[in-house]
């Protein structure tokens, strides 16, 4: 059975990204004006640590591509590879920059951390992705709907909502690998899912509730002023009753951490 996450970029429990392993060098700046730098040719590897393994992210800007009425930049990964929720999330995706603000335009695959019985694809159009301006928790871009998945014979609705909200702002960032950053934004993606499965009982319609509204994923990601994304936070978590964890056939609770530190780039 296919299972779900990570992003994330492309970027996607009631869980929230700690920030307890991070230290803002003593003090946030009220606002930076900057985004990551986009150039045909500038090219970023991550390590990525997540359920026990490291991997390598290789995510790069293959050139221009034309989505009326916009200009966007082509994000690719080395052997169209990628483990890390942002790498996933901005891979074969498009990507432009106006006033500050990076807006995504692509399909989102959600399932690289594996973390929940479901998988799917979102579908996203200009969906805003950092904003170096945004306040504190400020919403940016929002999408629901809904879509049908049978999971151990039992079918399920699914309402989902990604949401994507301006995050802190840092003078100097440290990173959890020991590496130092100035000039930091963050960013965080939130997706929050209910799962509902609608049975006949003596002739009748019944709605089962079976996950409640919970944020089943969430992943905070550092920007750093001319480097780009250079560590992403993300949590994934779901929480259901017993009961409905032994019809669906899968844990009754799980929980996976994945990071993403930046190794090497090349910006210009």
């Amino acid at each position: 059975m296919k299972t779900l996450i990570y992003f994330f970029s492309l970027f996607l429990v009631c869980i929230s990204c700690s920030n307890s392993d991070v230290s803002d060098g003593g003090g946030n700046t009220p606002e930076l004006v900057f985004t990551i730098p986009m150039n045909t040719g500038n090219w970023w590897t991550y390590n990525v640590v997540g359920n026990g393994t490291t991997t390598r992210d290789s995510l790069y800007v293959s050139g221009d591509t034309l989505i009326t009425p916009y200009t966007y930049k082509k994000f690719k990964a080395k052997n169209n590879l990628a483990t890390g929720f942002y790498s996933s999330s901005l891979k074969n995706n498009a990507v432009r920059k106006e006033n500050n603000t990076l807006f995504l335009t692509g399909s989102l695959t959600i399932n690289q951390l594996q973390a929940l019985p479901i998988s799917f694809v979102l579908d996203l159009q200009n969906f805003i992705i950092f904003k170096s301006s945004a306040a504190t928790n400020e919403t940016l871009s929002t999408k629901t709907g809904s879509f049908q998945q049978t999971v151990n014979n039992n079918p399920l609705t699914i309402d989902y909502t990604l949401t994507s909200l301006g995050g802190e702002s840092f003078a100097t960032f440290n990173s959890p690998n020991g590496t130092n950053y100035t000039d930091v934004k963050t960013t965080k993606i939130v997706l929050n899912l209910k799962i509902t499965s609608t049975q006949i009982i003596a002739g009748l319609p019944f709605t089962i509730t079976y996950l409640q509204p919970q944020d089943v994923m969430t992943s905070t990601l550092y920007i750093a002023k001319n480097k780009g994304m250079v560590y992403s936070n993300t949590d994934t978590n779901y929480t259901v009753a017993q009961a409905v964890a032994t019809q669906l056939g899968i844990p009754s609770t799980n929980t996976q951490n994945q990071k993403e530190y930046l190794h090497t780039y090349n910006v210009n």
